[in-house]
């Protein structure tokens, strides 16, 4: 395929500084190093972390200025002098939270790339996908079935990504139960239809009817509104079956500390609680004789690695994991951070590049 013609300016959101509002601006469009691709953002999703790096509230050093997000899915325009074969031009690539990483070192030789001590984070340590056109290692880059929907299959690149691998990682086998905190939102939608196409009954806990709708709808068994409830640990247990033993698997994808602290008290003995959503400053409690006698394994669980990547887009890839999303243009992304603040988000806001 030839060249495609390449602006020298392109639209982008960029944070400039701590909590302020990024500007909808013109900005150059950046030249592909030796070993990176430059890609044509299509769509890309709003995550939760992208409001953390928009506050620069984690114990991470942020680059500033930056163009947040790592959900963009795109064609690739452009390559590097040191790029091989593929992805070639044309291609249909994703732009992940995992921007690169060194790929010799311990951890990216084992598979654990996340873990690198050199890996760059789109839209948080390098420039990320709330811009038209975007520069991402070719090593790194998600590879998107021909003719892909790019607005459904932008969440997966991050969220659909970070669930899969915490599902993966948890251990929990077909017919188990797995509670999923935070259930209605951008994560929890795409987690309850990989558990679901993993074998696994989906226990869904959030706020409000809107929420219990889309969770059953998507495939939840049952649905714990913890607006409502009294004793969240207790309705939990209720809804896991007559014994009320509790579930077999907790992913804690919820933005705030509590449902951390009650998810070790209604996991089944011998259960395991997944972290995966990082509440700023928020820590975990749990008496350790209880997790001795009832044998709890407590584990944090990263983003996934290339390879996680692959399968996590090859359940999209065959039908099973369809992100309900609400398509915004990119000049919008002030008022989607503004209904996630208040934890109005259904599902996932996607950013149409061109807008």
């Amino acid at each position: 395929m030839s060249q495609p013609d390449i602006p020298k300016e392109q639209w982008a959101q960029v944070i400039e500084h701590d909590n302020g509002t990024p500007p909808f601006s013109k900005i150059p469009v950046a030249t592909p190093g030796p070993t990176e691709v430059l890609v044509n953002i299509r769509y890309s999703g709003v995550c939760h972390t992208d409001l953390h790096a928009l506050h620069n509230d984690w114990p991470l050093p942020r680059k500033t200025p930056v163009v947040g997000g790592h959900e963009g899915a795109g064609f690739v325009v452009a390559k590097g002098s040191n790029v091989g074969d593929t992805p070639a031009i044309g291609d249909a690539v994703g732009i992940k939270w995992l921007n690169s990483s060194c790929l010799d070192c311990s951890f990216c030789i084992r598979g654990d790339e996340p873990l690198c001590p050199k890996a760059t984070l789109s839209g948080y340590t390098v420039d990320g996908s709330f811009q038209q056109y975007a520069v991402a290692d070719a090593k790194h880059v998600a590879r998107l079935p021909k003719d892909v929907d790019m607005a459904n299959v932008a969440p997966v690149l991050c969220a659909g990504l970070t669930v899969y691998k915490g599902l993966k990682d948890s251990g929990a086998r077909p017919g188990e139960q797995v509670v999923i905190v935070g259930a209605g939102g951008g994560l929890g939608s795409i987690a309850i239809q990989y558990a679901k196409a993993m074998g696994l009954h989906v226990i869904a806990v959030d706020g409000g009817s809107d929420k219990e709708a889309s969770c059953k709808k998507l495939g939840a068994a049952s649905y714990v509104d913890f607006t409502k409830c009294k004793d969240v640990v207790e309705a939990v247990r209720d809804a896991s079956g007559e014994e009320k033993l509790g579930p077999h698997v907790v992913l804690l994808l919820a933005p705030s500390e509590e449902p951390f602290l009650q998810a070790t008290q209604y996991v089944r003995a011998h259960g395991t609680v997944v972290l995966i959503a990082m509440p700023a400053g928020a820590k975990l409690s749990i008496p350790v004789f209880d997790a001795v006698v009832r044998m709890i394994t407590v584990k944090g669980s990263y983003v996934g690695s290339r390879e996680d990547t692959a399968e996590a887009v090859e359940f999209f890839a065959r039908g099973v994991i369809h992100a309900p999303v609400k398509v915004v243009g990119l000049s919008e992304l002030k008022g989607v951070f503004g209904e996630m603040e208040g934890g109005r988000v259904v599902g996932r806001y996607v950013l149409d590049m061109s807008k």
